[in-house]
């Protein structure tokens, strides 16, 4: 996925191609070469729209697909690792292979390296267990706010 910045400058230059855009086409309407430039003009405010709405499509992307990384069985969760199970299958990610984990309103995205791995879910646990989660998770140096 990219990152914030990398997604920040896509609406940075869609910003500048829409307002020269717009600038040209309404400079343009005053000459006589303007029919000729007015297609390019309206082709930069539209390119420069599409690049704008990149980023908010990129992150509604990811936290539609990244709710299918959640696991439907049991979490168990321990100073050590994060283990998962469903059904006749199981898993786990130790604590120091965690690079960092991303909190959402419905769950926490567990990174290691730099791919996501897993997701915890908040509704699979209690709100006293989800705090604990949260306050283990941030004196380790691993909660990242969204």
């Amino acid at each position: 996925m990219l990152s914030g910045v990398r997604l920040r400058k896509y609406g940075y230059i869609g910003a500048v191609l829409a307002a020269v855009g717009a600038i040209g086409f309404a400079v343009s309407r005053g000459f006589a070469w303007g029919d000729r430039v007015s297609p390019l003009c309206m082709a930069m405010v539209v390119a420069g729209l599409l690049s704008m709405l990149y980023s908010p499509w990129v992150r509604l992307r990811a936290r539609r697909r990244s709710g299918r990384y959640a696991v439907e069985g049991a979490y168990d969760i321990t100073d050590d690792n994060i283990m998962m199970r469903s059904g006749s299958e199981s898993g786990g990610i130790a604590w120091d292979g965690v690079a960092e984990v991303r909190d959402t309103p419905e769950f926490w995205i567990v990174y290691v390296g730099r791919m996501p791995a897993t997701v915890i879910p908040r509704r699979l646990m209690s709100a006293e267990d989800a705090e604990t989660l949260r306050a283990y998770m941030a004196e380790r140096g691993l909660l990242q706010s969204r």
